[in-house]
């Protein structure tokens, strides 16, 4: 059996039971979210040693280079992330129907896509002081921030290799390559930062984070290359199809599901930033973003298994609607549900557990870790609510609807959670645990448009339609259907 792929025999054959099949199906997802959740913890290590290394630096580098790495997450990272996405249904459905050269097309016109995305956003960080200073940044910590950025532009080239090829392969459930290309670059990020920072100070922090990234992306490509040799075919290009229409259609699907899947990574990623900057307009204002800075870095240890939960869920999914397995496609849905909402629980309750010596291990004033205690008692119950998000997320951009996601999130970020948060924070006067509990009632209404729409899904019509996208190439040949074993 293949990862990412349930067995033909099993599911057409002789029907086996609905225990087993629920077992099978939690084994290959896991084998998928393991891995994917220790590279997204390998991530916030780097980040987390990137920041120890600028408050080696002094105070001023701290900041600007803190402000500038924000800078660059809000308007170019998160971008790059959510034109990236569109490649998980197109590439998993592809995956999930063998036809190879869709799949491989895909890379190349994501890796294109990305880098002309690169284009602007390297102008708008060439800016980048002029924008702080007028929203009130000091011209000082602005200065910092962007020669910080203007050290850091390499990497959205890099970023626009690493993040397809790290789709590229876990459309196909081949997840393990991408953990340990990541674990090498995450061990190299320390000697990096040392070797550069010696001589060139915020310059070489801002270098060894492109340099960690680029020893990632070799690695990737050259499995990815030396894999596809051994497989004896690397074809992208049908020779019959030229520049005719069915190129064309390729790149409007790319480009159709790309703009919600950016709009979604987006809306998600600037609503956290716009709770920092509310909490910063609170009466205690220190007080509330230390506060909120605390308990945010434990969910971000959390948000490494939710993205990878999502990113199981939107595989598993494709793959069974480009083989044209709507129940099987359907049961995958309902398992990822399922592990998400357990996942959920499990991380409220370590975060409940966690809430006395979290808060320790950052302050030792005793009303920060009180306040810290307040806050990660409603962090949790948003926790709970939040992977099930994640995953009804990942749910539906399987099916190529990542439009219903960014109805999702707007409908419960921007017009109940922030709105919400601000009459409680404020006119409440309940400050923090105002804007949180705003929070937690927003999220919870995107959890429930999510599975209204999950809930309406014809699992049918939609195998249909991915029959119809993956199936509309001509003239693939007897190698592309050759090639069909996952990358080992």
């Amino acid at each position: 059996m293949e990862l990412g792929m349930l067995d033909n025999e099993g599911a057409e054959g002789r029907p086996s039971s609905l225990a087993r099949d629920v077992i099978l199906e939690l084994r290959i997802q896991g084998g998928m979210a393991i891995p994917l959740s220790a590279m997204n913890l390998t991530w916030f290590a780097k980040l987390a040693i990137t920041t120890a290394f600028l408050g080696r630096l002094g105070e001023l580098q701290l900041a600007g280079g803190t402000l500038g790495f924000t800078f660059a997450n809000v308007t170019g990272f998160s971008v790059l992330n959510g034109l990236c996405s569109a490649m998980e249904p197109i590439c998993g459905q592809a995956y999930g129907a063998k036809n190879y050269r869709l799949l491989r097309k895909t890379l190349f016109m994501a890796i294109a896509l990305l880098i002309v995305a690169s284009l602007p956003i390297s102008l708008l960080w060439l800016s980048t002081e002029k924008v702080m200073v007028h929203f009130g940044q000091q011209p000082e910590i602005s200065v910092v921030a962007r020669n910080y950025l203007f050290y850091l532009l390499p990497s959205l080239v890099i970023t626009s290799f690493l993040c397809p090829l790290k789709a590229y392969l876990s459309s196909q459930g081949n997840t393990l390559p991408i953990l340990l290309c990541s674990a090498v670059a995450c061990a190299c990020h320390v000697p990096i930062n040392i070797m550069l920072t010696r001589g060139r100070g915020l310059v070489g922090v801002s270098m060894a984070i492109w340099v960690s990234d680029l020893i990632a992306t070799v690695l990737l490509g050259m499995y990815v290359a030396i894999s596809e040799w051994r497989k004896g075919d690397w074809s992208w290009w049908n020779k019959d199809e030229g520049c005719g229409d069915q190129w064309l259609g390729n790149w409007v699907r790319m480009l159709k599901l790309s703009g919600p899947c950016c709009l979604t990574t987006c809306l998600e990623w600037w609503c956290w930033e716009i709770l920092i900057l509310i909490s910063g307009r609170l009466p205690n204002p220190k007080q509330s973003l230390g506060v909120l800075a605390i308990v945010l870095n434990f969910d971000y240890l959390l948000y490494s298994v939710m993205l990878s939960l999502a990113t199981c869920a939107s595989v598993r999914v494709s793959n069974e609607l480009g083989a044209n397995r709507p129940d099987l496609s359907r049961r995958a849905a309902n398992v990822s549900l399922t592990v998400g909402l357990f996942s959920g629980l499990a991380g409220g309750a370590v975060m409940v557990a966690s809430r006395g010596a979290w808060g320790r291990l950052y302050s030792h004033e005793q009303g920060t870790i009180t306040a810290v205690k307040r806050a990660m008692l409603l962090m949790a119950a948003l926790e709970v609510v939040n992977f099930p998000v994640a995953v009804c997320g990942g749910i539906v951009r399987g099916t190529a609807r990542p439009w219903l996601a960014m109805y999702g999130n707007l409908g419960g970020f921007y017009l109940v959670a922030m709105p919400l948060g601000v009459l409680l924070a404020f006119e409440a006067g309940m400050g923090l645990g105002g804007l949180l509990m705003g929070f937690l009632v927003g999220v919870s209404a995107c959890l429930v448009l999510l599975l209204v729409f999950i809930w309406r899904i014809n699992w049918a019509g939609e195998a249909e339609k991915a029959r119809s996208h993956t199936n509309c190439e001509a003239g693939d040949d007897s190698k592309s259907d050759q090639a069909g074993s996952a990358i080992s």
